[in-house]
């Protein structure tokens, strides 16, 4: 196989970059995350479940949104692996997921914001 040539070599090594743009599927799920969090409604219900478990009716009155509009943005979160849920009786409880990827975003989020966590003792 021939090795990739630049028009105008200035003598950076792009192998490695070259061997990541082949990957193009790692760029369009990155894309679909920026387009998910797109939304301040879904960065700030993502935002709270980063910091406590919550079920719909308890983050429709803290981002002050009807359930059905909250439980859209679940939906989306959930699906892109972003918050986990889990029933208890009637009940469900949303929260982020426990993955380096979620961790990641609730970080960027905060930085971003220059927010900090609010401490446990704080919220007690």
């Amino acid at each position: 196989m021939e090795k990739f040539k630049l028009p105008h070599d200035h003598g950076h090594h792009i192998d490695k970059l070259i061997e990541c743009m082949s990957h193009t599927n790692n760029f369009e799920i990155i894309a679909d995350i920026f387009k998910l969090l797109g939304d301040s409604s879904r960065i700030q219900i993502f935002w709270i479940l980063c910091h406590c478990e919550e079920c719909v009716i308890n983050l429709s009155a803290l981002v002050n949104m009807t359930s059905p509009a909250v439980s859209h943005h679940l939906k989306q979160l959930k699906a892109r692996g972003l918050i986990v849920s889990r029933r208890e009786g009637k009940e469900v409880y949303y929260k982020a997921a426990d993955t380096e990827q979620a961790q990641l975003l609730h970080n960027v989020i905060e930085k971003l914001m220059e927010m900090a966590c609010p401490s446990l003792e704080s919220l007690n």
